[in-house]
């Protein structure tokens, strides 16, 4: 019986190792390019305005409209911000969250923000991947180690509701107030005496998610966690998914 016990118990490990190795051969996985295709560093380094070829993941999606969509991407090592990603209805609604794409185009720049102007698109095989949120608390206030994360899931952590107009408001609507509910909600957060914009996108986030009316119900004063993509907008603008109140 023992000499039986301890066969079983010898078989269960060398299964558990080789779930084990099965996992870390997928994480592996995530980052493998194909030929031809730019890792992420190389991305980064790339002068704006020249071709590069990618292969993400889709993390979400902000909007289409007349054959063109917004999408976040990452895969393990960095995000790649799709802006006006050419693509047909039918084709919008493949990209799910998780689904690695090789991307052709350029990269652009606008007001700060490092993105991809996309010419083609196809779905790939290969691996599933959903990124988790970056914490970057600690190097938020550092704008050059920061901005290499735009357009990647953060949290931050540890932020104070500021006014966000003269009024002594907690948000508005639009960045100048001149919207109402159903328009994007911006807000002023501070971190370490420093305050910044953040925004809840109504592309991304509309009136009836949790964190649009968590941001309707946000007081000046609170500290609060945050979930966002590092947008960037002459500094960072980071569009925000999800607000927890301590």
């Amino acid at each position: 019986m023992k000499k039986l016990f301890a066969l079983l118990l010898a078989a269960c490990l060398v299964v558990g190792m080789t779930a084990c190795s099965s996992n870390a051969a997928k994480e592996e996985d995530i980052n493998a390019k194909s030929e031809g295709v730019m890792t992420f560093d190389e991305y980064w380094n790339t002068a704006v305005d020249a071709p590069v070829t990618v292969e993400t993941y889709v993390q979400a999606k902000e909007s289409w409209w007349q054959d063109a969509a917004v999408v976040y991407t990452e895969d393990g090592n960095g995000a790649y911000f799709l802006y006006n990603l050419p693509c047909t209805q039918e084709e919008y609604d493949k990209l799910t969250p998780g689904t690695k794409i090789r991307v052709k185009g350029y990269k652009a720049e606008y007001s700060g923000m490092v993105e991809i102007s996309p010419e083609s698109f196809e779905i790939i095989s290969g691996p599933s991947y959903v990124a988790s949120p970056m914490d970057v608390t600690n190097i938020f206030i550092t704008e050059n180690e920061l901005a290499k994360h735009m357009g990647q899931l953060v949290t931050v952590k540890g932020l104070v509701v500021e006014p966000a107009n003269d009024a002594g408001d907690a948000f508005m609507y639009n960045w100048d107030g001149s919207g109402q509910e159903g328009s994007d909600v911006y807000f002023n957060l501070s971190l370490n005496g420093q305050v910044y914009s953040f925004n809840v996108r109504s592309y991304l986030c509309g009136p009836e998610t949790e964190v649009y009316k968590a941001a309707q119900a946000l007081q000046v004063g609170q500290t609060i966690d945050v979930e966002c993509y590092l947008y960037w907008y002459n500094g960072p603008q980071p569009r925000v998914i999800n607000i927890t109140v301590k």
